[in-house]
């Protein structure tokens, strides 16, 4: 059965009888494409989550350098090829927030010019989540961030425990914001022997939603903090020494506007009973450790024997392990998906959650267009 190329679209079969025209697809137009995991960070504190995630999913983690030049610009090079694969960038955000969002810009673009079918940044911690809001004459740096991965080629993000669940609007293109809380309820429960005599604590008002949360998983009581230690300032860029001071104005303008009273929030205090129990705050991010110590004091006053953080996040800067081996605090558990190995060190308080699990998961189910609900099921919209 002699078979014709006819016209770059099929082939020509003559058979007995009339000519038919029927389209062939080559296997490699048909068949599922791969799946890459790449580091966009070749340092080993950076790498060690990447390294649990490709053990947990079975695949070698992708060929790659990224290094940095003598003039401090960031280079990438891709050892291999990506053409028409999934490709999935890990990108933990160390202290040099800065370089580590060049390198996850240049290798994203790097995989888009190589012909990647789709770039995927898994970026546990996002960073500037924190100002995702109009301060006075300041700007949204996380959406300008989002613009950016979004230039640079990344067609999807997984993220965990977001600072504000509406940042995922900042984005064109698909979010997927998982939880750790279902590990570090899972730690309560197994490394906290009396945790039943416990008391969920929020350090703050706006806290107390994801505090209830906890709360009612683990069927415990709940406890806020409200108001302010002596000496912190925490809140100074959030309105609470407006307004500035009146200058005289110049001419008239015909408006009397009523007279706006500045912030004062009243000194902290308990909002809830503690005491004999045990507190355990929670919160997504532990940077700065002031308002924590502050909150230990007068959790440890109004009577609380032991005193656990739990927080995804854990960014532990400037002074933080210092300031936590002093304080009334007993122990800080966060999750690795920021490093933290050198604060450990410091600080024997501090106890780390591995959550490769649900990043590996979320990696194969996006490669296999499965459904992601299973990774949210008994999650509270406040959680």
């Amino acid at each position: 059965m002699p078979v014709r190329r006819f016209g770059g679209h099929g082939y020509l079969v003559k058979r007995s009888g009339t000519p038919k025209l029927s389209y062939g697809f080559s296997k490699m137009n048909v068949s599922k494409s791969g799946y890459r995991v790449f580091s966009a960070n070749s340092s080993a504190a950076c790498t060690e989550l990447a390294k649990k995630i490709t053990e947990r999913l079975g695949v070698e983690l992708g060929k790659s350098v990224v290094y940095q030049e003598g003039n401090a610009e960031t280079r990438v090079d891709v050892k291999e090829s990506v053409r028409g694969q999934d490709i999935f960038i890990i990108q933990t955000i160390p202290r040099d927030v800065n370089t580590a969002i060049m390198e996850l810009l240049i290798m994203a673009y790097a995989l888009k010019t190589s012909c990647a079918k789709n770039i995927i940044g898994v970026i546990p911690y996002f960073p500037y989540s924190k100002q995702c809001k109009m301060r006075k004459r300041g700007s949204i740096v996380c959406k300008l961030l989002a613009a950016m991965l979004a230039k640079a080629g990344l067609t999807h993000i997984i993220t965990m425990d977001l600072h504000q669940k509406e940042i995922q609007g900042f984005f064109s293109f698909p979010v997927d914001n998982l939880r750790a809380s279902p590990f570090l309820i899972q730690y309560i429960q197994e490394e906290i022997p009396d945790y039943r005599n416990a008391v969920i604590v929020a350090k703050s008002p706006s806290a107390a939603k994801r505090a209830q949360s906890y709360a009612e998983r683990l069927r415990l009581g709940l406890a806020v903090l409200h108001g302010t230690a002596p000496g912190l300032e925490s809140n100074a860029g959030d309105g609470l020494y407006s307004p500035p001071p009146a200058r005289p104005s110049v001419g008239h303008t015909g408006l009397e506007l009523p007279l706006m009273m500045a912030k004062e929030k009243p000194p902290i205090s308990v909002v809830g009973d503690v005491g004999g129990r045990i507190a355990i705050i929670v919160d997504d991010i532990i940077d700065d450790v002031e308002e924590f110590v502050a909150a230990a004091e007068i959790l440890k006053e109004r009577g609380a024997y032991k005193i656990f953080i739990m927080a995804t996040h854990g960014l532990l800067s400037a002074e933080a392990p210092r300031l936590i081996e002093e304080s009334a605090i007993d122990e800080v558990v966060v999750t690795n998906t920021v490093p933290h190995e050198v604060q450990k060190l410091q600080c024997p308080k501090i106890r780390t959650v591995d959550v490769s699990m649900i990043l590996a998961e979320a990696i194969r189910r996006i490669h296999n267009g499965e459904s992601m609900a299973y990774l949210f099921r008994n999650i509270a919209v406040d959680d």
